[in-house]
């Protein structure tokens, strides 16, 4: 059983990120300091996800837990495979869970296409959303305590989707009106 703070794993995040960020600049024998500072939204959305992803949503005597990860066989697993079997279960937290999923990758899907010019199309960033999502849901299932669902796979990908629309509707807007001032 392994024990991981919080901390520590912004800690392991930021290395691994400044890991990759060094491999990028070698290969290109140049370092973009203004995509970089883009790059630190999605590095922020990272670390936040992971908060709210891996460690209880509520701090236990003015701190906040641990992420406990196990590879026991006789840790119980929670998996759920049916689509909006649980979506709408009548437990205290259900909103906040339903909500806070959306909610928690709407900047995803806002800022992946602004940072990544391959992302082109709302469909590209919700598959892009969708593909983390499902990494994240896997991961869980090394955290006894955390649980894998469908249904947040399902409501990370629709904050994903709502991000996106959002981006390209401002990037259509903006982009008209840049039109607009070039052409007066």
């Amino acid at each position: 059983m392994i024990t991981i703070p919080y901390w520590q794993l912004v800690a392991g995040i930021t290395v691994l990120w400044v890991l990759l960020r060094l491999c990028f600049a070698w290969k290109h024998r140049k370092v973009n300091w203004r995509y970089e500072g883009k790059l630190l939204t999605v590095w922020l959305c990272i670390v936040v996800i992971a908060r709210f992803v891996y460690f209880p949503l509520h701090p236990e005597n003015g701190r906040l837990g641990s992420l406990v990860l196990s590879a026991k066989d006789d840790s119980p697993v929670m998996f759920n495979l049916v689509p909006l079997v649980h979506l709408f279960d009548q437990y205290d937290e259900r909103l906040i869970n339903l909500f806070g999923n959306i909610a928690m990758f709407i900047p995803m899907g806002f800022i992946w296409p602004f940072c990544f010019r391959k992302l082109k199309g709302v469909g590209s960033v919700v598959l892009a959303g969708a593909g983390f999502s499902l990494l994240i849901e896997l991961s869980q299932l090394l955290a006894p305590d955390r649980n894998t669902d469908i249904d947040d796979l399902i409501t990370n990908t629709v904050g994903t989707l709502i991000g996106a629309v959002l981006y390209f509707a401002l990037s259509r807007c903006f982009g008209k009106k840049k039109k607009e001032k070039a052409g007066s």
